[in-house]
């Protein structure tokens, strides 16, 4: 199984080039599910599980990795499919979101596909809100096209731990606090869940949160505001995108609007379940101005306030 993930950190090069790694799988059953590699530290075959008295219900128990005790969540009972067996052929997928490590149990492996965005396409709104998918894409099977469903970890991983979004009074800053209302932030994120801890996180100061589902999306209404005539560097106080999203990745909305003349100099932040310190080095190469870990409310208001204490003083000029 090794040899499946063996070439992740020569793939990591793909990463801002609009360009994705999906590792296929299944869930005991005839779908095919995806993963984004990026998030994959690697896959195991299922070791010993030692179960915890009341985890939660989608919590199989705990593993341990090289002396590092792993939770593991039943990935199946997770997006509420059916419960099945721990037979032969499961795997255990350990991921890295949101700064914590967990495991993910899993059916066969089937492979690692190289894509573009623009073959990720979001989920059909009419399927409704309670799915558990950011987006589809399709790979071809015995001369047939065949659906792949890419499961959005960060709801999965919503639903099992809590996200305290209220912001204490202790980290306001109380000389600018006033100077919330009113403030527009564009917010680019695949993930409806990631979306919902921005907005009800930020709005309790009284910013209005603009959504977009994909970094093509934002970029669409930031030059459609520009086309109108809007001083969009003015109008923001800033951009957060995530980093991989369907249609555009939030590294090439940031190289789109670093070319724009006339919103170059807009603030934007980085916003991704990825790993810190590999994507400091994209912020620095694509030319964002900050880059935060999900979901972290305290930093993230931080962030906000640095940069309208930054906006004020320049305006004070």
């Amino acid at each position: 199984m090794s040899g499946v993930l063996a070439s992740v950190d020569k793939r990591t090069q793909l990463v801002g080039e609009n360009r994705l790694e999906l590792l296929l799988f299944y869930l005991h059953s005839r779908h095919l599910f995806a993963l984004n590699v990026f998030k994959v530290k690697e896959v195991v075959k299922l070791p010993q599980i030692s179960k915890i008295p009341h985890a939660h219900p989608k919590v199989s128990g705990v593993v341990n990795i090289r002396g590092e005790s792993i939770p593991v969540i039943d990935l199946r009972r997770a997006i509420n499919m059916p419960e099945a067996k721990h037979i032969e052929d499961t795997n255990l997928v350990i991921t890295e979101y949101n700064r914590t490590v967990q495991g993910f149990l899993i059916g066969k492996v089937d492979q690692i596909i190289n894509m573009t965005w623009s073959d990720i396409m979001p989920p059909p709104t009419a399927i409704g809100k309670n799915h558990y998918l950011t987006a589809l894409t399709k790979v071809k099977r015995d001369g047939q096209e065949q659906l792949v469903e890419i499961i959005d970890v960060e709801k999965v991983l919503a639903e099992i731990v809590e996200y305290e979004v209220h912001i204490s009074e202790d980290i306001l800053d109380k000389s600018i606090v006033n100077e919330f209302a009113g403030r527009k932030i564009l917010h680019a994120d695949d993930s409806p869940t990631a979306r919902k801890q921005v907005s009800d996180t930020l709005s309790q100061l009284g910013i209005e949160i603009i959504p977009a589902r994909n970094g093509l999306e934002a970029l669409e209404m930031l030059k459609g505001w520009a086309d109108q005539g809007k001083d969009v560097e003015k109008e923001l106080l800033m951009v957060i995108t995530d980093a991989e999203m369907p249609a555009m990745d939030g590294y090439r909305l940031t190289h789109e609007i670093r070319n724009d003349s006339r919103m170059k100099n807009l603030h934007i932040v980085l916003n991704t379940s990825l790993s810190g310190s590999f994507n400091q080095a994209l912020v620095e190469k694509v030319g964002c101005n900050a880059f935060l870990s999900k979901f972290q409310p305290i930093l993230l208001v931080e962030e906000v306030q640095a940069r309208l204490k930054a906006v004020l003083e320049q305006d004070a000029q």
